[in-house]
């Protein structure tokens, strides 16, 4: 190939004879073929660095965003986000930045991948089903957390239930801020805030979204799936970094282990385990243990 060529003997030809080459029409063809162009340059095909993507994507962004463009991601192949272009619709452009492919404990984001195509393709023109998607997405990334640390949920568990299963395991009380009353206790407000963020954005998906069987059209507004959007990534950003850091500290050990997923409670108070090998008392005692090993790890040592 030409372009082979040029990297290997760059003297041969000039830095931007791609421009003139007939076969990419680059010289006078459209802005659609121009950011095709640029997308396909970030193919996980073309560049397998998914760093090295991440960073050229920015350099493209940077400059496209002075005439409203941007590219982001549109699905995934073996986990490294595809891209194209889109016209910016928000003041954070189409997609935050959740740099799913840079946390090690995400060893399979292809699903929240999916979710955030979904949600991107939706804002504008179909703002019940990003809706809908932002609740899918909190909701795989609650299950993905519980299933690394083997806890146990049911089926029928919904976001503020695993939430609050999420948060005892990572142990987001007020003794998070160590060595501080006043920190803890704004951190305190802080989290309980988050928490009312998720639950809040389970009941704006059943009001506007597509939840329940709608037998009438959604009021949903572009703007409400933008609040959506926004409540969604935070929620993510800050219960991967936790996760994270707890993790890294220590304090918590991934496992490899399949999901733990409960039946629903039987008529005798029961639960049935997919996997007989750890009883829910089990699976909830082990979650308990993290979050005390968190809190003696954050707690203050006392001056004598």
């Amino acid at each position: 190939m030409k372009a082979r060529g040029w990297y290997n003997n760059p003297e041969d030809w000039d830095d931007d004879w791609v421009f003139g080459d007939p076969r990419f029409g680059l010289a006078r063809g459209s802005d659609d073929v121009f950011l095709r162009f640029l997308a396909e340059t970030l193919h996980p095909v073309v560049r397998a660095d998914p760093v090295e993507a991440r960073r050229l994507a920015k350099v493209f962004n940077d400059a496209l965003a002075l005439d409203g463009w941007e590219l982001v991601p549109d699905g995934a192949i073996s986990g490294r986000p595809v891209y194209r272009a889109r016209r910016r619709t928000s003041f954070h452009g189409g997609l935050p930045e959740l740099k799913l492919d840079t946390r090690p404990l995400l060893t399979d984001p292809v699903v929240l991948h999916e979710h955030l195509g979904r949600i991107r393709d939706g804002i504008e023109r179909d703002p019940a089903a990003a809706i809908a998607s932002c609740k899918e997405l909190v909701e795989s990334l609650l299950k993905m957390i519980l299933d690394k640390s083997a806890v146990a949920y049911t089926k029928n568990d919904n976001i503020p239930k695993l939430y609050a299963q999420v948060a005892a395991l990572l142990a987001l009380k007020a003794e998070s801020v160590p060595a501080s009353a006043k920190g803890s206790e704004a951190s305190h407000k802080v989290l309980g805030t988050l928490a009312q963020t998720v639950n809040s954005l389970a009941e704006l998906r059943n009001q506007l979204g597509l939840g329940h069987g709608r037998t009438t059209p959604s009021p949903a507004l572009a703007r409400h799936a933008r609040l959506a959007l926004n409540a969604t990534v935070t929620v993510a950003e800050f219960l991967l970094d936790t996760w994270h850091e707890r993790v890294d500290k220590g304090l918590l050990t991934p496992t490899p282990m399949k999901r733990r997923e409960r039946e629903p409670t039987t008529s005798h108070g029961q639960h049935h385990l997919h996997t007989p090998e750890e009883s829910p008392r089990t699976a909830h005692r082990n979650a308990r243990a993290h979050a005390v090993r968190i809190r003696k790890a954050h707690r203050p040592r006392r001056r004598h």
